[in-house]
């Protein structure tokens, strides 16, 4: 996927932020992976101001965002051989329109519930981070 320039009224809500770490920008969403070495996961948050619903987005931005989920969805279950893939767009708590893409195993601590509240996250070891972002970015074709 290429990469593109972010729209410039875009700003991440603090919160995704400060909960996750940069991959990269795909044609139209931000990818990022949550601190969160517990969980394989990730996040798209498309960047456009003020949309929290995916109905709020055109019909070419809305079949754009399909495209990336199934992308990374892929580049997650080929790094991770997980049992499951967990794609949701709740934003009960953070208002900005995001998607979730989790690898779950069936040994996983949460399993078979939602990773939500289960246990404390365990943010990654810097190299670690590092090592699946890099290993993200070579899937999905980043330049």
């Amino acid at each position: 996927m290429s990469s593109a320039a972010p729209s410039a009224a875009f700003s991440l809500h603090p919160q995704l932020a400060g909960d996750s770490l940069p991959v990269g920008d795909l044609t139209l969403c931000q990818l990022r992976l949550i601190n969160d070495a517990g969980f394989p996961w990730l996040l798209l948050i498309p960047r456009r101001p003020d949309i929290s619903e995916i109905i709020e987005l055109d019909e070419g931005d809305r079949a754009v965002l399909m495209q990336e989920i199934a992308a990374v969805s892929q580049a997650l279950k080929t790094l991770t051989g997980c049992d499951k893939l967990n794609v949701a767009a709740l934003g009960n708590m953070v208002p900005q329109l995001h998607v979730h893409i989790i690898a779950r195993f069936k040994g996983d601590p949460a399993w078979p519930k939602p990773v939500w509240g289960q246990v404390p996250a365990r943010p990654y070891a810097e190299a670690v981070a590092a090592d699946l972002i890099s290993q993200l970015r070579r899937l999905l074709s980043f330049s």
